[in-house]
């Protein structure tokens, strides 16, 4: 299938020429240019490429490195995001933090580097990671509210995090696995300077408990498909159109050809969100004929043309293990509903 997705210079084909996880881009319109950012590219940290027409990319070499003064993180350096506000820009990403008395596997937190410029150098703000929930934690987005009031969207990692459900004793019986363990999307206010959170976190996604719940098949194929004993509910990214606040998010394994993405809406940005009966709206295409696999852990973004894009990774027969990104076109329906037009792949 081509793109039908056009640029400034012509239709986007996808796969792009970056390989990237997680990407995210952001316009930065005193430079009339697009950024992009993602997991991969660099060991302990991350690198930016840069685009006028969202096709051709430049690398712009590293943006965040863990040689400074104030890091915090010692490896696996993942998902970030980028804000501009008031011409500095802000970066918010996952890392393994180096306070780790009980030596965790997993001891993923989140924080926020500052620059002057998208292309940085980005240095931490605080030295720490913004806040401890006690648990694991990746994949921070933030919302911006109409009202002033700032969101942070996290996932809190499988790590240790074994849950109870019909797919877990359907795969205990199955001699599969004894636990299946789970992440869950939560939602937190976040300080208006970055410097904290406030109150505490309330959990908006997880995965189905029942195995007739209309998203338990599609959320459960790493299960299911004896690939691994997790489950995840994880990348997630809100925006708000009309009234309704869309929270995308991803599921199964993200190294795998399950991965998958799907959306919830809800009236206000701490849920109660109610997943979508479409779900899941971006996934593997192999069985129409197609060559693309693992799509997810998507971005949005919204051109200076008006246009709402799909930012995502996924993996093609040619690209191999290697993640690549993808951009397709993303509309709303008249009944509300979120479509990704995807995935794409040039002739």
């Amino acid at each position: 299938m081509s793109s039908a997705l056009y640029g400034q210079s012509g239709s986007i084909k996808n796969p792009l020429n970056v390989k990237l996880g997680d990407p995210y881009i952001i316009y930065d319109d005193s430079m009339d240019t697009y950024y992009m950012y993602g997991t991969g590219g660099v060991e302990n940290g991350f690198m930016a490429y840069s685009s006028k027409d969202l096709q051709e990319w430049k690398s712009e070499g590293q943006v965040y490195s863990v040689n400074q003064e104030n890091s915090w993180g010692t490896k696996d350096f993942w998902a970030p995001e980028v804000y501009k506000i008031n011409g500095k820009f802000y970066m918010f990403y996952s890392a393994h933090w180096k306070e780790n008395p009980n030596n965790e596997f997993e001891n993923y937190k989140i924080g926020v580097a500052e620059a002057d410029h998208a292309t940085g150098p980005f240095i931490d703000m605080t030295g720490k990671p913004i806040f401890d929930p006690g648990y694991p934690i990746i994949d921070a987005n933030v919302y911006f509210s109409e009202d002033g009031k700032l969101y942070l969207y996290y996932s809190r990692c499988c790590y240790k995090h074994p849950v109870e459900s019909q797919i877990s004793k359907w795969a205990r019986r199955q001699n599969l696995y004894q636990e299946i363990e789970e992440s869950w999307v939560y939602g937190i206010e976040l300080a208006s300077d970055f410097s904290g959170v406030i109150g505490k976190p309330k959990l908006l996604l997880r995965p189905p408990l029942k195995m007739n719940d209309t998203q338990a098949e599609w959320e459960s194929r790493s299960v299911t498909s004896k690939e691994i004993n997790r489950r995840w509910t994880e990348g997630s990214y809100i925006f708000k159109n009309g009234d309704l606040y869309y929270m995308m998010y991803s599921a199964n394994h993200f190294a795998g050809e399950n991965y998958a993405v799907g959306y919830a809406t809800s009236k206000h940005p701490l849920g109660p969100f109610k997943k979508s009966a479409n779900n899941p709206i971006l996934e593997k295409n192999t069985a129409k004929g197609g060559d693309v696999t693992g799509t997810g852990h998507n971005s949005v973004l919204f051109t200076k043309d008006g246009k709402m894009l799909c930012v995502y990774h996924g993996r093609t027969t040619k690209t191999g293990d290697e993640r690549v990104v993808f951009i397709d076109e993303m509309i709303i329906d008249g009944d509300g509903r979120l479509k990704v037009l995807g995935p794409t792949t040039a002739l």
